[in-house]
């Protein structure tokens, strides 16, 4: 069954597919990118499967990402919501946070005509840059909304009181964060703060950037330049204490009758009609079988059985590194 059929989810004004596509791995992040014809037949599949919310960023191969999406599905472009974000960009080849809103409106220049598009649907704060006031940045997406450049502004990896910050210049479509099995941060605050805001929340990493597919037994395999060496969940000891916790997920993943990557992605759409999940992958195997995640009902005791297995108190170790920590605006257990 296609995401086309089934219950579609709000974000902003838009009526988005239950789970939505993040095209970074598409050219960034988790190694060596997939080539670009495989990239291209993987958006069409996304299409095809009944997905019409595309998440990207200036970030992602400092542009590179945004000119593949735009490539391809600019003559699918009426049919999708797409999404960007501003805020983190390549400067001389090296990642900066600038939120300045000089830099956001130019950023969004350049998005535009890398996407061959003359609208953003959604425009995210991809970082609140904490050397500007954050009513500061929305105050510039703002004044892209009302210059017809972007219909709805987001943020990412802010904590409630942040959002609310910023709700209160502008209307706060969507939050984009992490949250699965194993990132709980968004439910000791955010997520209902946007339930109260009426934003949705676009949850990132679903599957635990691997772990909770099941596949990922050996972090030494990973390429020098996955961004995963760098987080402390996947050092060797660390991942180690963690894969403990996959061979009873796999067992109530089999009861359930699905697979790992599916009962992940099911409960997160357990966690409330305005929960988005946003899967990525270079795959086509993969994204079907996520896909098939929209015909799974989990019972209420899957999803006891799942909750109290894998959660803040069980998982060894921070998401984000020292460095990366202190950029982002999350609450922390």
């Amino acid at each position: 069954m296609s995401g086309g059929t089934l219950g579609q989810r709000r974000v902003g004004p838009f009526e988005v597919s239950p789970i939505g596509f993040g095209c970074m791995n598409l050219s960034h992040a988790y190694g060596v990118p997939p080539a670009s014809d495989v990239a291209e037949a993987l958006l069409l599949a996304a299409l095809e499967l009944g997905v019409n919310f595309f998440d990207t960023a200036a970030l992602y191969g400092f542009g590179v990402n945004e000119r593949l999406v735009g490539r391809v599905l600019k003559p699918h472009r009426s049919q999708i919501v797409l999404a960007s974000k501003c805020g983190i960009n390549g400067v001389d080849g090296k990642r900066v946070i600038d939120g300045r809103p000089d830099t956001l409106k130019r950023t969004c220049e350049d998005s535009l005509r890398n996407l061959q598009t003359d609208v953003l649907d959604l425009y995210y704060l991809h970082r609140w840059d904490k050397k500007v006031p954050v009513e500061e940045s929305i105050g510039a997406l703002g004044d892209l909304v009302r210059e017809g450049k972007v219909r709805a502004v987001g943020l990412s990896e802010v904590s409630a009181q942040t959002l609310r910050r910023a709700h209160a210049v502008h209307p706060i479509a969507a939050v984009q964060s992490e949250y699965s099995l194993w990132t709980r941060n968004p439910e000791i605050a955010v997520l209902a703060a946007c339930k109260e805001i009426g934003a949705a929340f676009v949850a990132f990493s679903p599957v635990a950037r691997g772990f909770l597919t099941g596949k990922l037994l050996d972090v030494s395999t990973l390429d020098d330049r996955d961004i995963r060496r760098a987080m402390p969940r996947f050092q060797t000891e660390n991942y180690a204490a963690n894969l403990r916790l996959l061979e009873p997920y796999l067992k109530i993943a089999g009861d359930a009758s699905c697979t790992p990557a599916q009962l992940a992605l099911a409960w997160l759409l357990t966690r409330g009609e305005h929960v988005v999940p946003l899967q990525g992958t270079a795959r086509i195997d993969h994204l079907q079988e996520n896909m098939g995640a929209l015909d799974i009902s989990l019972s209420a005791e899957t999803l006891a059985r799942v909750d109290a297995l894998i959660n803040q108190s069980s998982v060894v170790g921070p998401r984000y590194n020292e460095a990366n920590r202190v950029e982002v605006d999350t609450e922390e257990y």
